[in-house]
């Protein structure tokens, strides 16, 4: 059996970048790079795939975008010093024997998700994300585990629910109401992850929660009812594409340790 290891590449860039107190550089954005490649070199190492994804953010508007124009309104652009550098850290990863896919209209979210429920739907194997982004832990539902690389851990069934309060099946769900600021996911005001958590607990899902909760005369009822629209929008938002055209074969994908 193979072993797909999908690699959130510029989680790892950004997190390795942002790490560093020092101003935006040259320097910096090559210093980082060379951690990240080392970072990646690590990933390969240590959980020894058969086959590789690679994905990275193209850049630019996606099909969120064209939902909701403010999507990532308030993220902070890419310094300019490390999306510069970017072409010739992707040269060195296929150096390294790796296919770096880059899809514009999508994020690289997508592409790791269409990726890994092709996969595990074939029955070719186990299949490891590596990311730090909470959005790609619903894959576990799917049979997919999650490998934080700056923590050292494993991201399973049951780290998902002590971590949010609910089943992997159910986190987009829990995103969409609780929302998020950093990408700009509205959700329902004044509704965190404990809020959430409890309502999916008491009532199922996001639609029966809108037949319960959204039903009863209370200022959280009240909300769901006047935010119903956001809130749909918002699980369309955190909910990943799983049928991107990836334009790659396995074969393409595949890896060889040297």
């Amino acid at each position: 059996m193979g072993k797909l290891l999908a690699i959130d590449g510029l989680n790892i860039v950004r997190r390795v970048y942002e790490a560093s107190p020092e101003p935006d550089s040259a320097d910096k954005a090559d210093i980082a790079l060379r951690h990240a490649l080392s970072s990646f070199r690590k990933l390969l190492g240590a959980h020894a795939p058969t086959h590789v994804l690679a994905a990275f953010d193209y850049g630019g508007p996606t099909w969120r975008h064209a939902l909701y124009p403010r999507y990532r309104e308030q993220c902070a652009p890419m310094p300019s010093f490390l999306r510069d550098a970017l072409p010739g850290f992707h040269a060195k990863l296929a150096g390294e024997g790796l296919h770096v896919l880059m899809l514009p209209g999508v994020e690289a979210d997508d592409v790791i998700g269409t990726g890994v429920l092709r996969w595990l739907a074939e029955g070719r194997g186990e299949a490891i994300v590596a990311s730090t982004d909470k959005d790609l832990h619903g894959l576990i539902a799917q049979g997919a585990l999650v490998w934080d690389h700056f923590k050292g851990e494993w991201h399973d069934d049951a780290w998902v629910r002590k971590k949010f309060g609910v089943a992997p099946e159910l986190l987009v769900d829990l995103l969409a109401l609780m929302g998020d600021v950093t990408d700009g996911v509205p959700g329902v005001s004044k509704v965190g992850m404990k809020t959430a958590a409890k309502l999916l607990g008491a009532y199922g899902n996001l639609d029966a929660v809108m037949a319960g909760a959204g039903i009863l005369k209370t200022p959280l009822g009240e909300r769901l009812r006047a935010e119903r629209e956001m809130l749909y929008l918002s699980r369309q938002l955190v909910q990943l594409k799983t049928d991107v055209r990836l334009g790659v074969t396995w074969n393409m994908l595949a890896f060889e340790t040297f």
